[in-house]
Order: structure tokens, then sequence, then C-alpha cells
């Protein structure tokens, strides 16, 4: 695993969690952000899309890739651009870093 790879995880872990933890805030329970995990976690099986595949992180069982790419999915078009773009940016400095 290059060193590119343990970043761009730890961003994607912190993410997800981050992503969760809107589920239950201040201790309230908020049912659409409940209905946004669904539906990201559901489109992302159906489809078989897996975030971590594109930017060169297989996870060993492709479902939970899929679970995973529905939880950051369901943040949203932008919230996902912007981490790709991050993933990307690390991967490209990291490896000019190592040429």
């Amino acid at each position: 695993m290059d060193v590119w790879q343990i970043i761009v995880l730890a961003i994607m872990a912190e993410a997800i969690w981050e992503t969760l933890k809107l589920v239950w805030q201040k201790d309230k329970f908020h049912p659409d952000v409940l209905g946004s995990l669904l539906i990201g976690i559901i489109l992302a099986l159906s489809t078989g899309l897996n975030l971590f595949e594109m930017v060169g992180l297989p996870i060993v069982n492709p479902y939970l890739g899929q679970i995973f790419t529905g939880i950051l999915a369901s943040r949203g078009a932008n919230f996902v651009h912007d981490l790709v773009k991050i993933a990307q940016g690390m991967r490209i400095r990291v490896n000019s870093n190592h040429s």
C-alpha cells in the first residue's frame, strides 16, 4: 500500500463516519438523513458502483465498497466530487514526489 492510499483511506473513513453521525445529532433522530443514506446505499448496490475501486483502493468484499460508496453518495454530488478530487490530487502529488 502506498502512502497516498493510506491518506485517502483515512479521508474516506472520516467522511463515512461523519456522514453516519448526521443520523443522530443534538439528541435528535433525523429521518431525512437516514432516508438519504438508505437511498444512496440501495443505488450503489443496485448499480455496483464502488468509489474505492475508482480511486485505486480495491476492497476485498465488493459489497462493502458499494455500501461505503452509497453512504458517501448520500451526502450529494458536490461532496462526492470534492472527495474524489482530493483523492486524485493526493495520488498525483505522492506519486510525483516518489518519481
